[in-house]
C-alpha cells in the first residue's frame, strides 16, 4: 500500500518546481494521488476494510485542500497540476 522509495523518488523529480524541491504543493498532491490511487485497487478487492477506506477518504480531503490552495495563491499552476494528474473529466 505504501510507495516504495524508488516510486516516491520519481513522483518527485516529475513534479518539482525547482531543484531541491520536495514540498511543494504540487509534489504533496501528486504522492497523495499515487497513495488515493493504491488504496482505491485495495479496496476493489476487500470491500469491507473500512478503517482503509477511511484513511482514502482523509487523504482524499488532504488533497482537495491542497488544490483549493494552489487554485487560490495560483491558478495557472493548479491548471497545469490538474492536466498532468489527470484528476478532473
Amino acid at each position: 500500500m505504501s510507495l516504495s522509495k524508488d516510486g516516491k523518488t520519481q513522483i518527485i523529480e516529475s513534479n518539482r518546481t525547482h531543484g531541491k524541491d520536495t514540498g511543494s504543493p504540487e509534489v504533496q498532491v501528486a504522492l497523495l494521488s499515487e497513495r488515493i490511487v493504491s488504496l482505491t485497487e485495495h479496496l476493489k478487492a476487500h470491500d469491507k476494510d473500512h478503517h482503509s477506506r477511511r484513511g482514502l477518504m482523509m487523504l482524499v480531503g488532504q488533497r482537495r485542500r491542497l488544490l483549493d490552495y494552489l487554485k487560490g495563491k495560483d491558478a495557472a499552476r493548479y491548471r497545469v497540476l490538474i492536466d498532468k494528474l489527470g484528476l478532473r473529466k
